[in-house]
């Protein structure tokens, strides 16, 4: 069985596929947000904030200096947060396959240590 779809149909399937993925996981999240804001969630969206942009930040700024191409710093980002959505902004700013290659070199690596660090982490606690 012989298969084709156009690139403009390729496209809008993948872009579809993201749509729907972002808009499935904040369906929910917002329901009590301003409940949980004045309840101290503050601080905890400032740790958020912290956990997410401090690392963001290390990363480009170390492949900067160590003049990584930027899309291979995209994809490393994008692998190491485990982000998508990030990988495809990455995807649409050049044709080129560097960003995903990154992303699925450091993927698997970052999926390792969150099972690892998560098992360790509760041992500790024991």
């Amino acid at each position: 069985m012989n298969f084709y779809m156009t690139p403009g149909a390729n496209l809008l399937m993948r872009e579809m596929g993201i749509i729907l993925f972002l808009s499935c996981v904040g369906l929910l999240s917002g329901g009590k947000f301003f409940e949980t804001i004045q309840n101290g969630g503050f601080q905890w969206m400032l740790y958020g904030v912290a956990i997410s942009f401090i690392p963001i930040l290390i990363a480009g700024i170390l492949g900067r200096i160590m003049k990584i191409n930027y899309l291979k710093i995209c994809g490393c980002i994008s692998g190491a947060m485990t982000d998508p959505p990030a990988l495809e902004f990455a995807n649409s700013i050049a044709p080129v396959q560097a960003q995903s290659t990154a992303y699925a070199t450091v993927y698997p690596f970052t999926m390792f240590l969150r099972v690892f660090l998560a098992q360790l982490f509760i041992l500790i606690t024991l």
